[in-house]
C-alpha cells in the first residue's frame, strides 16, 4: 500500500493538477477526470480514501485469485475510488 502517505499525497496532487485541465483547482474544489466530477482532497481525506481503495483492491484481487464471482458493485466501487485518487483503474 505504501507507508509514505505524505509522498503519496504529493504524487496525488501532481496527478490531479496534471489531469484537471488548464485551470488551477484548490483543495476542496472540483474538476473533471475521465468523465467524472472529482473533488481535490485534503491530506486527511486522501489518507482515508487511499486506505479504502487499497483494502478494496486487495479484496478484489483475492477474490479474483480464488476464482470467485466478482460483483459488478465491487468493480464499480474500485473504479470510483481509483478515479477519486486520479489513478488508472486496475479493472
Amino acid at each position: 500500500m505504501g507507508d509514505d502517505l505524505p509522498g503519496e499525497y504529493d504524487r496525488y496532487l501532481t496527478r490531479f493538477d496534471d489531469n484537471a485541465g488548464d485551470t488551477a483547482v484548490d483543495v476542496g474544489e472540483f474538476a473533471k477526470y475521465r468523465g467524472r466530477l472529482i473533488r481535490k482532497l485534503t491530506f486527511d481525506e486522501f489518507t482515508a480514501r487511499w486506505r479504502q481503495y487499497h483494502e478494496l483492491a486487495s479484496h478484489y484481487f483475492e477474490c479474483f485469485d480464488r476464482g470467485d464471482t466478482i460483483n459488478d458493485v465491487v468493480v464499480r466501487a474500485l473504479r470510483d475510488h481509483a478515479a477519486e485518487l486520479v489513478l488508472a483503474s486496475p479493472v
